[in-house]
């Protein structure tokens, strides 16, 4: 069955179901996916304390020439009691002493006798980091669905949490199918090839947080492409690519419909990569990508990635453009929705100068690709653009128009 883009996205949503979950400690939890709510046990700061290295005063002293006996450190269970005419001196994150107004910083201050000098027109509570300003008791932290980096680890040590309950990670299973095909640690003779697709989209998949099988390069047999399958069937996702034509030699379809795999889709109206095919064998996901590289890679950033953030349970887990504008005219043939890599540098999107879909140097010098509407044959300068990056994570937890029109 062909389908449209929105169409295949729509069924990959439909069919790719978050994973199980396990347990993890805190310090092994990131780039995984929370599923549970992380609410606050305690305040933050859990007292009030000084943003500064300084002295304790009252407001009333303003100017004046006060008296210093006592220095509270941090971490300090100190209970003395500030009176007027006195300061004490503070470290910063030291706890506020009773009867403290505000922190006048050491620099602020003179030395006199038996004491400092404290400047005129003191504020009420400078410097002082009152409790709960950060982090309130009771507060909803970070919430199922959401992605562990480094700064939500952060807020899981302040709250005294060493374990939490995450989804597991997808795992992939990647080959590619063609006895023109050699694995890059072996020679190749001047009619064979290297398989630059598996470790490429294996790469990819790693760095979209999966674990990955890496199984390597079938032949153009039936019983070699069915000893692949059945070594990848133990995974959430099995990507391939090749073999999805209607060659003499393409027995991909044959293969995986041998161990009962239920397709959803076989064509995508999209160039390239317009055979991309999508199914399941029982609850293994399998997608098979067309053999040529520049093909097979751009259908894995649009395809692969929605199905990889759809497992994973990422709330944000559809595609989000970013809106720029076209630094070079480009003109293409319509009648399909195009793929075009390029170059972001902050402010425009420029095109790859010469890229086809057996290429494999393109996307290494890109970071970031266009879809172009099936209508449009031009695009000039200065024309808006919805670029979808192939450098980082830009994802949003609501579907938008990926479409260049």
């Amino acid at each position: 069955m062909e389908v449209t883009i929105k169409e295949a996205l729509e069924i990959i949503y439909k069919n790719s179901q978050k994973k199980s979950l396990k347990i993890l400690p805190i310090e092994s939890a990131l780039g995984f996916v929370l599923a549970q709510d992380i609410v606050a046990s305690h305040n933050l700061p859990p007292y009030d304390n000084s943003a500064m290295d300084g002295y304790a005063v009252k407001s009333v002293d303003t100017g004046k020439c006060v008296k210093v006996e006592h220095t509270i450190f941090a971490g300090d269970n100190s209970n003395e009691v500030l009176e007027n005419g006195y300061a004490i001196k503070i470290m910063t994150g030291a706890k506020i002493p009773d009867g403290c107004e505000l922190i006048v910083p050491k620099e602020d201050t003179k030395e006199c006798e038996n004491g400092v000098e404290l400047p005129q027109n003191l504020t009420l509570a400078r410097h002082i980091r009152l409790c709960g300003e950060d982090i309130k008791s009771g507060e909803t932290l970070l919430k199922s669905g959401d992605k562990l980096q480094a700064h939500q680890v952060t807020l899981l040590a302040s709250q005294g949490i060493s374990h939490v309950k995450v989804y597991k990670k997808p795992v992939i299973a990647l080959f590619a199918s063609g006895s023109e095909l050699k694995m890059h640690f072996e020679s190749v003779e001047a009619y064979q090839l290297y398989n630059t697709n598996t470790p490429a989209l294996s790469s990819r998949a790693l760095e979209f947080g999966c674990e990955v099988d890496f199984i390597g390069t079938a032949k153009d047999t039936l019983d070699d492409l069915k000893q692949h399958i059945k070594s990848a069937l133990n995974s959430d996702l099995i990507i391939t690519s090749g073999g999805v034509s209607v060659g003499d030699a393409d027995y991909t379809k044959e293969a995986f419909g041998a161990f009962g795999m239920q397709t959803y889709f076989d064509k995508v109206q999209i160039k390239p990569g317009k055979p991309t095919t999508f199914g399941t064998i029982n609850d293994t996901l399998v997608l098979n990508l067309p053999g040529n590289p520049l093909a097979a890679s751009l259908n894995f950033e649009l395809f692969a990635q929605s199905i990889i953030l759809a497992l994973s349970g990422n709330t944000a887990k559809y595609i989000n453009p970013i809106d720029t504008k076209m630094k070079n005219a480009y003109k293409l043939k319509k009648g399909r929705i195009t793929l075009v890599p390029g170059f972001f540098d902050g402010t425009s999107f420029e095109a790859c100068e010469k890229f086809a879909p057996g290429m494999v140097s393109p996307l290494a010098s890109s970071n970031s690709y266009i879809m172009i509407n099936e209508d449009v044959d031009f695009i000039a300068s200065g024309d808006s653009v919805k670029i979808i990056s192939i450098r980082w994570s830009f994802t949003s937890k609501e579907k938008v128009n990926l479409l260049t029109n």
